[in-house]
């Protein structure tokens, strides 16, 4: 049998590791073997290997299972694509089941039988071998352009705000298929070669979000068992994708600003600011534009209201794919007739250029300015008498 691939057993009992050394030793490249799981999650971040069989108990005369769960969720947490199979002496369907949930790949039993472990865990490793790998510069879903003249026009605009280093919001509603637009902007533009790390910003918690966004050092908090680069560290010299973006809570919204504007990142727990030179790619369901202006006379600051994003794109849905679509259009028919699937028409609605400088406002935002302007000069009378 051909050698390849990692894997690392975690148990506590030393003749069971010795023996799986020497069994998984003629089917992997690698056997690491660890006690306890102590060093658990440093030794998964040097090793990254293919499966991690893991013991699911680890105290005398206590077969719960429950401390073999807590390191599943931990790891999964950590690396969600990692591949985990749980080890226990006790066959307990409902603990199997609970493992299942929490992202296991399988469930093996003690006593086992070399080839069934040896059959299973080959088998996983290769399923992870011949999947596709993690996102690169020309991988992940690519746009379907059509030959239309609205969707050839279209390409056009992406083509021009790709070269550029320009952050980009893309709205639209849910199934238009942002991610996919914020793909093809990053496989076209000068970070191609770059990585592109996705996040998805509504389902970080408020209390994680500065760990998982900037990363935290060992010991920052109770479990911070070593140092953890965050999205913006790994999304260095390429693209973060942060989806959902209008979901992040007030607070954690001032806290990525600050990081945004400096460029730069302090981890959890350290006082060293880390440089980082990403391009942002931002996306919601969201009415970003209503939501800004929504707080802006909230907070009584009226004069704001008509400045945007260095691209505002706006997606309208039509079967998979979609186009841009500036606020004053409107959603193209169903059909057209031709029969062909509808290729939304759009344009690029421009605010701050990516050099700093002041792009042109649509003359319906100048109407709503002017008029914001001509109401707050005059007292904010409703009845619009002079003075």
């Amino acid at each position: 049998m051909l050698k390849k691939g990692k894997i690392l057993v975690v148990d506590d009992n030393q003749g069971i590791r010795e023996a799986l050394k020497i069994l998984l030793g003629g089917c992997f490249e690698r056997v690491e073997t660890l006690p306890s799981p102590v060093s658990l999650m440093r030794t998964v971040e040097s090793l990254r290997p293919d499966v991690i069989l893991l013991d699911m108990n680890f105290k005398t005369d206590i077969n719960t299972g429950n401390e073999g769960l807590f390191w599943l969720s931990e790891i999964k947490a950590r690396w969600p694509e990692q591949a985990v199979v749980l080890f226990t002496a006790y066959a307990d369907i409902a603990l199997a089941v609970e493992g299942m949930k929490r992202g296991a790949e399988d469930f093996i039993v003690k006593p086992w039988e070399n080839a069934k472990l040896i059959e299973t865990l080959t088998g996983i490793r290769d399923k992870k071998k011949a999947a596709p790998k993690v996102k690169a510069a020309d991988e992940g879903p690519r746009m379907f352009w059509g030959e239309s003249v609205v969707m050839q026009r279209l390409r056009s605009n992406v083509e021009k705000i790709a070269a550029t280093d320009a952050t980009v919001l893309i709205t639209g509603e849910n199934g238009t298929g942002k991610d996919v637009l914020a793909h093809e902007i990053h496989s076209l533009s000068g970070r191609s070669a770059g990585p592109m790390v996705c996040v998805d910003a509504g389902a970080i918690t408020e209390t994680l979000f500065e760990s998982e966004l900037f990363g935290h050092v060992k010991g920052a908090f109770t479990d911070a068992k070593s140092d953890h680069a965050g999205k913006f560290e790994q999304a260095n010299g390429g693209t973060l994708f942060l989806d959902e973006i209008a979901n992040i809570p007030q607070q954690s919204q001032a806290k990525l600003l600050r990081v945004l504007q400096s460029r730069s990142v302090t981890r959890v727990g350290d006082t060293k600011s880390i440089p980082v030179d990403i391009r942002l790619i931002c996306a919601t369901n969201a009415d970003v534009p209503a939501l800004v202006r929504d707080a802006l006379e909230k907070a009584g600051r009226t004069d704001l209201i008509g400045f945007t994003p260095d691209c505002l794109i706006r997606p309208v849905k039509g079967e998979k794919y979609f186009g841009l679509k500036p606020e004053e259009r409107q959603q193209p028919p169903k059909k057209k007739k031709d029969g062909r699937p509808p290729k939304p028409e759009g344009t690029v609605h421009r605010g701050r250029r990516a050099d700093g400088q002041k792009g042109k406002m649509s003359p319906k935002k100048k109407a709503a300015f002017a008029k914001q302007r001509a109401k707050k000069a005059d007292g904010g009378r409703k009845d619009g008498s002079k003075r």
